[in-house]
């Protein structure tokens, strides 16, 4: 059973949520629920971050972890139904987009530190070999 709207995918998580608190006696993490679920953690955390938007649940970071607590249940019926999770891969392709632009720009400013060395080892070289021909 695949549920590709984020409607479905809400409940779902939520259900979640309820059931490990009640068998483990504490709020899940995203790794909890996810496994509980057969979710991807980019799946679970893309869900999550949307309830936390939204005021389903609460995203809790804290000494051991992140936690997730359920905030608002009955705010899940304000999410459209039609909206799908497969935007999950247009967001997972903005992320590596912006990964790469960062890559580039690292790499362009490693090559200026590179060329700026370079410059001032054969300024250096320079004023050694003027200094040695003095003497």
């Amino acid at each position: 059973m695949k549920n590709t709207d984020l409607y479905s995918d809400a409940h779902l998580v939520v259900a979640a949520i309820r059931i490990l608190e009640h068998r483990n006696s504490a709020s899940p993490s995203i790794g909890n629920i996810c496994e509980f679920l057969s979710f991807s953690l980019e799946q679970g955390n893309y869900i999550c971050r949307k309830l936390d938007e939204t005021g389903v649940i609460e995203i809790v970071e804290g000494a051991f972890g992140t936690r997730i607590f359920l905030r608002d249940h009955l705010a899940l019926e304000e999410i459209p139904k039609n909206i799908k999770t497969s935007s999950i891969d247009e967001e997972l392709k903005k992320f590596q987009d912006s990964r790469k632009e960062l890559v580039q720009k690292v790499a362009s400013i490693k090559a200026e530190q590179d060329e700026k060395q370079k410059n001032l080892f054969a300024k250096l070289e320079d004023q050694l070999k003027k200094h040695l021909e003095k003497k």
